[in-house]
């Protein structure tokens, strides 16, 4: 096998009301920041109490919260040019994806001279990146502990890969309290969508013995969270199951890859601004099945662990039941369970198709896939 390789980074800190505790954290790193916030955290009260925990440490810091739907390059444009301008000395992300994102390249470009499309042309920062630190509000980010960033280039609507320093993060924290502030409709996607992360980190090209235990753990916690322990020994409330849950998937995803769900999601969001939630749960299934044609027994193994299959059915049996588990569930939330239902064309999702066989994610897919093939589980799920 493979020499596996990892480095801790970054700390990592899970608990409730973690992020009361977001004034400490900093404090280590500098006294000057840029808080990049999720809008809507402005509305639901979150972004009060980050700022309340930051003021009582006397930490200076602006905020920028203009997240709007235009490309991220466009935004991220704007964050260094502000960030540059302040002389500040890290930057602090709370949010879902898009400000996380944002936040890390502001970090990772800050001191660099030449213009950002060089980097997201393929060309890597080498100067000294400044500290890193978020709180994300989602359950789930598949690059947070990865020297990745995923950005929309402007130009092109087109989702790029920056390629970014390591140890940019220096502290993530997940709060299972900021998690009761999303709707039901969204906490049942966003659930799904991590257990959809988890599962293709198991059955990636790229997985290894660590990447498989953080995986396993993390579906057996969501699995926890979606239908309630069959123990009365499990009586962690659902929020922090699905914290847990989502802060193992992230890992694994770090240490193995994401795959053809959550691949085709971004791709798509990029171009049509579709809720990745959405559309990674509706293509889970349906990866599912294409992944047992040739992974049936690692599908099987998951389907066991969690109680999905009994022990003496077969590998085929076993991921059939696990792929109409995840359309049970998808009806029982009453989320969209085809991609017609998002009021998206074919030809659309055939650029998105394209854009993702381009992208270095398919080498680490569980099968050799290009364009074709990604447009063809488009169509099954259509």
């Amino acid at each position: 096998m493979a020499d596996f390789s990892f480095k801790v980074s970054p700390n990592i800190l899970l608990g409730s009301y973690a992020s009361s505790r977001i004034g400490q954290a900093v404090a280590s790193y500098g006294t000057k920041f840029m808080l990049i916030l999720d809008p809507i955290l402005r509305e639901n009260g979150t972004s009060q109490k980050i700022t309340n925990a930051l003021d009582d440490k006397k930490i200076d810091y602006f905020i920028f919260d203009e997240l709007s739907n235009n490309g991220d390059s466009e935004i991220l444009g704007r964050t260094l040019k502000l960030a540059r301008e302040a002389h500040v000395q890290g930057v602090i992300a709370v949010g879902g994806g898009k400000p996380i994102s944002i936040a890390r390249a502001t970090c990772a470009l800050f001191n660099e001279t030449h213009d950002l499309y060089d980097f997201l042309d393929g060309a890597a920062p080498t100067a000294n990146p400044l500290p890193f630190i978020c709180i994300p509000t989602t359950i789930r980010d598949a690059f947070v502990f990865t020297d990745t960033i995923p950005l929309v280039d402007a130009r092109s609507s087109t989702l790029k890969l920056l390629k970014a320093q390591s140890g940019i993060a220096k502290l993530v924290l997940f709060d299972p309290t900021l998690i009761v502030t999303l709707t039901e409709n969204q906490t049942d996607s966003m659930s799904l969508e991590t257990l959809c992360l988890a599962t293709e980190a198991y059955l990636s090209q790229r997985e290894n013995f660590f990447s498989n235990m953080i995986a396993e753990k993390s579906v057996e916690l969501l699995t926890y969270a979606l239908d309630g322990s069959q123990s009365l020994t499990i009586t962690t409330p659902r929020e922090e199951l699905l914290s847990q849950g989502g802060c193992m998937a992230s890992l694994a995803a770090a240490t193995s890859s994401i795959g053809i769900a959550s691949l085709l999601s971004m791709c798509i969001n990029a171009r049509y601004k579709i809720s990745r939630s959405l559309i990674t749960t509706i293509l889970f299934p349906y990866m599912v099945e294409e992944c047992a044609k040739f992974k049936a027994d690692r599908i099987a193994n998951l389907a066991k662990k969690i109680g999905i299959a009994q022990a003496e059915q077969s590998s085929e049996e076993a991921a059939h039941a696990f792929a109409e588990n995840i359309r049970q569930r998808i009806a029982k939330a009453n989320l969209p369970a085809r991609l017609k239902d998002l009021s998206i064309s074919p030809e659309q999702l055939a650029l998105a198709a394209e854009d993702a066989g381009q992208l270095d994610i398919v080498n680490s897919l569980p099968r050799s896939m290009n364009s074709d093939d990604l447009f063809g589980l488009i169509k099954t799920a259509f």
